[in-house]
């Protein structure tokens, strides 16, 4: 029976898509199937990837890679002028979390990264880059732009501004509730501790806390105060701008 239902999975990823027709295929591909993660596995069934027909995509620069798994209620969306979305081979986005690009922005997603439920990433004016292995835990925010603060006019009708890209490097950890706000760059191997506000950049292979997030220790060291390793990133970017 196990046989059976693994062919009949694999017959019907072959024809599933973002048409109705593709949807319907890879609806039937579910029948028999666990929910949740369960279903990871037919997103190596397919080029594309799979992406769950409870899921709501409206994005046509949207590119996928086999492995890519996009799960119930999750949604992708593209305003006017919004640039790409792209999901490289093994990411995993889970039930409620929203991808949208708009006016200047676009959204790379490096490879075997898991993005949990009801994270937000909306890149406008500025962008963000995932790298890979990172993984994402629920309600993280991800945001590389802001509302202007003027005092003369609801701050709702102001232009959009941005400092710059959010970049987070390979094998980085957020914990639950994070917040990542415009031009920060996190280096790999860092660990943001649960409920997190980063607005500056955090060092390679550091954990960092707190509302601002500041870095407390290495991962590799005793509890510092971490003045010194965020000014050797600091030097070190310097260098390569």
């Amino acid at each position: 029976m196990k046989k059976i239902k693994r062919y009949w999975s694999r017959f019907w990823m072959r024809l599933a898509g973002l048409g109705w027709m593709g949807r319907l295929a890879t609806r039937l591909a579910t029948w028999g199937t666990p929910p949740y993660k369960g279903r990871v596995y037919l997103s190596r069934m397919n080029p594309q990837g799979f992406i769950s027909p409870e899921a709501i995509v409206h994005h046509p620069q949207l590119q996928t890679h086999r492995g890519a798994f996009i799960g119930d209620r999750v949604t992708i969306f593209q305003s006017p002028q919004g640039g790409t979305v792209i999901l490289e081979a093994g990411v995993h986005l889970y039930g409620e979390t929203i991808i949208e690009t708009g006016d200047g922005g676009m959204i790379q997603i490096g490879a075997e990264t898991h993005i949990q439920p009801r994270c937000q990433l909306s890149a406008y004016k500025g962008s963000i880059k995932i790298g890979r292995r990172v993984e994402i835990a629920p309600n993280c925010l991800f945001y590389p732009y802001n509302h202007g603060t003027a005092s003369d006019e609801p701050v709702r009708t102001q232009p959009l501004e941005s400092r710059g890209d959010i970049v987070i490097e390979d094998d980085v950890w957020l914990g639950a509730g994070v917040t990542v706000l415009d031009n920060v760059h996190i280096g790999q191997g860092a660990v943001i501790g649960a409920g997190s506000i980063v607005t500056q950049d955090i060092p390679a292979n550091t954990v960092a806390v707190g509302a601002p997030a500041k870095v407390v220790k290495r991962r590799d060291a005793l509890d510092l105060d971490g003045s010194e390793f965020v000014e050797t990133h600091q030097n070190a970017k310097a260098k390569t701008t």
